[in-house]
């Protein structure tokens, strides 16, 4: 693999929730509200929707229409064929803190996380639920206690679950009907905090697993939210690879023509109140040696 990263797309102000579909690049852009897609080099920027509560993780319904994370009303929005969005599904008595990144399977069914507390003004930390969204709209808890759910991805019939404050990644066996048993260790990078206090669970994290996805030999990449890098990580915790992208890595996505590419969703730091107003976040790309899953 190469090492060194190269910048596809610059002047933005956060992106998360990249994702590679029909060879073109999707992403969220936090304070521009914007759903983007762009070709792999950085080309032929189209903006797909404008979402005015902040987007984040997207996904498909096996029919192509867009979901999309409304984080700060609590809804996932659908984009339907002309281009209007509308309410998919509302999370309100779900979600304990604003929406954050989704897993949509190949039946439709979305898997929500949320931060659990207001992070930007250092509230008290608290666990999280992840929500299952079935494909007519219906709602359901699919699991609790988890340490500010992110990245999502299913390898085989097991859900993967980064837990950007828990110094840990979780894995869930999923039922057929998309129920989910109960949470094991997929990686354990260090102990888990017992603070209150974000400042202290960061500090005291070895890792702090973002955003992620899977490979085709059954590891996955993650973005490590406090080390400036993405990790190449297989089930039990073992680092088989670094990317040291030199700031801030907060979502990852394998992509390209032959699926070698990772792309990094990258900036100096996630803060809001340094993101909102300036445009200083960017997309990486660096080719690693095995493809995306599938």
């Amino acid at each position: 693999m190469t090492s060194t990263p190269t910048a596809v797309l610059e002047s933005y102000s956060f992106l998360e929730g990249p994702r590679w579909r029909d060879g073109r690049l999707w992403i969220s852009d936090f304070y521009t509200h914007q759903v983007i897609s762009c070709r792999g080099d950085g080309s032929d920027v189209r903006v797909e929707a404008e979402v005015p509560e902040q987007p984040s993780g997207l996904g498909w319904l096996p029919d192509g229409r867009l979901l999309i994370v409304s984080m700060r009303d609590h809804a996932v929005l659908r984009r339907e064929p002309d281009g209007t969005l509308a309410v998919h599904a509302d999370l309100s008595a779900h979600a304990s803190g604003v929406l954050n990144d989704m897993f949509v399977d190949a039946a439709g069914r979305a898997y929500v996380g949320n931060f659990g507390f207001d992070l930007m003004t250092g509230a008290p930390v608290r666990s999280a639920a992840v929500v299952r969204i079935d494909p007519d709209g219906s709602v359901a808890t699919a699991t609790e206690e988890l340490h500010f759910p992110n990245g999502t991805v299913v390898i085989g019939d097991t859900m993967v679950i980064a837990e950007t404050l828990g110094n840990r990644i979780s894995a869930f066996d999923v039922a057929a009907d998309g129920t989910l048993g109960p949470r094991r260790d997929w990686a354990r990078f260090g102990e888990l905090s017992s603070s209150t206090v974000v400042g202290e669970v960061l500090g005291a994290a070895s890792v702090a697993p973002d955003g992620i996805c899977a490979d085709a030999e059954g590891a996955v990449w993650v973005a490590d939210a406090l080390g400036n890098r993405a990790l190449r990580v297989r089930e039990g915790g073992e680092i088989l690879a670094e990317v040291d992208a030199g700031t801030g890595v907060y979502a990852c996505v394998l992509g390209g023509d032959d699926g070698r590419t990772l792309y990094l969703c990258a900036a100096p730091g996630f803060a809001e109140h340094e993101r909102r107003d300036t445009r200083e976040a960017r997309l990486l790309a660096v080719t690693v040696d095995v493809p995306a899953a599938g």
